[in-house]
């Protein structure tokens, strides 16, 4: 198949290029900086050259938009908005305008789209979208925005032969430098991977060889579409997810941190607490449901397969 990713040189699109090419796949990449083969230039907001690339295309899978690691200021808000916003609109405008349009468009999503909670958990059908949680930061409801106007925007595009599915994806976790395992890691190999505010706030997540295998099941199964949570089916909480991640590692202990030692942690490393506090405790009713089955569906045998990989790295 050929395969475009648009946005694919992040983290998560490192993972998907790397396991798709592998698997024999032609894989193109749109990037505002491309840099070698298979890498096409766009600006993730006007049509160009780059549509060609769609058009004959099987499959897009968008993951453009700004890194959510980074201070929540109003102008960094925008910017993730717009650039998320922004690319679901001109690639839906491609596909609209494609001789040969794809039979599927994947468009990347967020788990954050779900509610703050710590009662039950979210899945596609009955799960609470986030945005009026009472307690909880005002801003925390601009990235619910967000996530709606994203896949909004890819609900909206005319695409009529085209298939689409939204993937509300938690965060995925890979040995890849720089990623969020690398950074969580780190820190339990400090010392400081502890408890935060409690650490009763639910952790959602899932291990690089599922998310591809996701993808992989979404592209092949043409009875879905719409919204799909891409997450472990054992989301757990925060002190559970770190102490599993430091005896994955061989750290006996991690000093817990309360909600203004991580508002100072998550201002030295330039990221905000949202990512630390936000209950996200997310299932995935439809993969399951379609049958899809886990290799890593824990959350201690994921965490000491990372370890084996970073350490065999």
């Amino acid at each position: 198949m050929k395969i475009v990713l648009p946005g694919g040189t992040g983290q998560v699109g490192t993972v998907l290029r790397r396991a798709l090419t592998a698997a024999g796949h032609e894989v193109v990449v749109l990037s505002r900086r491309p840099e070698g083969r298979g890498e096409i230039a766009w600006d993730g907001r006007t049509l160009g050259a780059w549509t060609e690339a769609v058009d004959g295309s099987d499959v897009v899978v968008n993951l453009a938009g700004r890194s959510v690691s980074c201070r929540y200021t109003p102008a960094n808000l925008k910017e993730m908005m717009d650039s998320r916003v922004d690319s679901a609109r001109v690639v839906g405008e491609a596909i609209s305008a494609s001789a040969r349009p794809p039979r599927v468009w994947l468009q990347m999503s967020t788990a954050t789209v779900y509610a703050h909670r710590f009662d039950a958990p979210n899945d596609e059908a009955t799960g609470v979208i986030g945005g009026a949680e009472p307690g909880v930061p005002a801003y925390w409801g601009y990235s619910v925005d967000i996530a709606r106007a994203w896949e909004r925007e890819q609900e909206s595009a005319d695409t009529p032969r085209t298939r689409k599915a939204a993937l509300r994806s938690a965060m995925v976790m890979s040995p890849d430098r720089g990623g969020v395992f690398d950074v969580l890691l780190r820190l339990a190999r400090l010392g400081l991977g502890g408890p935060v505010a409690g650490g009763a706030q639910y952790v959602s997540w899932i291990h690089d060889h599922d998310f591809v295998r996701a993808i992989e099941f979404l592209i092949a199964r043409d009875d879905l579409e719409g919204p799909v949570n891409l997450a472990a089916p054992s989301p757990l909480p925060q002190r559970a997810f770190m102490r599993a991640l430091r005896e994955a590692w061989g750290v006996p202990a991690g000093l817990p941190a309360t909600r203004w030692t991580a508002e100072l942690g998550a201002f030295a490393l330039r990221s905000d607490t949202e990512l630390l506090l936000k209950s996200r405790r997310v299932v995935p009713g439809r993969l399951l449901d379609a049958g899809f089955a886990f290799d890593h569906p824990e959350w201690p045998r994921a965490a000491a397969d990372l370890v084996r990989r970073v350490r065999a790295r």
